[in-house]
């Protein structure tokens, strides 16, 4: 009795802190037309603390929608195009000469900001990949002798183009793995493509106001974690990355030999952070199956392993999250 009691009190609280949930979609609605699924999975990102992998073709609104979201926010954001002779101080900063004070000192890159935009993120070498690395994962950039904290709230949302594969450098796994989502955007709607024209046809192009500053995000982060999942949904979650590591337990046998390696615990992690989130955009204090599902496809289609078995099948991730979702029971 007591816990119905808490979990009414929570939905009321979480109701009245997800208030500005509705006000950023509506910001972020006068600039960017449609590709409301984009505009969500940023909003799992920046409160659950993840990175996104954003793929699509060019001329998506990818780019406008991460400088739009910051401008709500009132965030610094930087924009970083990688290319094949990109450094590693191009973007995290070097250690510079200084006549003045006769020693060397630093100079900060791009990275020290809020939002990040990492675009074309696959072009750039392996050198920089793992610059960018340290500063996803930790937190925090090296440069020379000096270790630097970054400010939170902090977001790297790379982008890359499916379609063009000349010059490019296949991300590593281990870098995959550290982006929370991995959103894949579609063209949009007729329309809505309609609306876009007119739009950029207009005398001034719609701007969208500044509603809350970083710490509100930071707040907004500490209440998500507050939202109750329950041990049956944290079960569920485990079953569907422990069905894409041992198909076969899950009588999904045609999957075993395509499937080289399954979600990692931080797969796990990332589908019980991202679904918090998502409970949270949807202003519930408590998270349902329904929302595993819905995150579900973005955590994990990076996070599966393809055999040569499935390229030559023509067999695709997105099928065999698919397939394990309608396969492991639901509480």
């Amino acid at each position: 009795m007591n816990q119905s009691i808490d979990i009414r009190e929570l939905n009321e609280r979480i109701q009245k802190e997800s208030s500005f949930v509705d006000m950023i979609n509506m910001e972020m609605n006068k600039v960017i037309v449609g590709q409301k699924h984009l505009v969500e999975s940023l909003m799992i990102g920046v409160l659950s603390g993840g990175h996104i992998l954003l793929e699509g073709v060019p001329g998506l609104a990818k780019t406008l929608a991460i400088s739009t979201l910051s401008n709500t926010i009132d965030a610094k954001f930087a924009r970083i195009q990688f290319t094949p002779d990109l450094l590693p101080a191009d973007l995290l900063g070097t250690m510079i000469y200084s006549q003045k004070k006769e020693e060397f000192v630093v100079k900060k890159g791009p990275i020290f900001t809020n939002f990040v935009l990492a675009d074309e993120i696959n072009r750039a070498p392996a050198k920089v990949q793992s610059a960018l690395l340290e500063a996803m994962q930790e937190r925090q950039i090296t440069i020379g002798d000096h270790t630097f904290k970054l400010e939170e709230p902090f977001l790297v949302m790379a982008t890359q183009n499916p379609i063009e594969q000349e010059g490019t450098y296949p991300l590593p796994e281990a870098q995959v793995d550290r982006f929370m989502l991995k959103v894949v955007i579609k063209y949009p709607q007729k329309e809505e493509e309609r609306l876009i024209i007119q739009q950029n046809l207009m005398k001034q192009f719609p701007q969208a106001s500044t509603i809350l500053k970083p710490a509100d995000i930071l707040k907004a982060r500490e209440v998500v974690k507050d939202v109750y999942m329950d041990e049956k949904i944290q079960k569920y979650i485990v079953d569907i990355v422990f069905a894409t590591r041992d198909p076969k337990a899950y009588k999904l046998d045609k999957y075993a030999d395509m499937i080289s390696y399954g979600g990692s615990p931080r797969a796990s992690i990332s589908l019980a952070q991202a679904s918090k989130a998502y409970a949270f955009i949807k202003r519930r204090g408590y998270v349902i199956p329904e929302d595993v599902r819905a995150v579900c496809h973005d955590v994990m289609r990076h996070r599966i392993g393809l055999s040569y078995e499935a390229e030559a099948n023509n067999v695709t991730s997105e099928e065999i999250i698919t397939e394990i979702l309608n396969v492991v029971e639901v509480p």
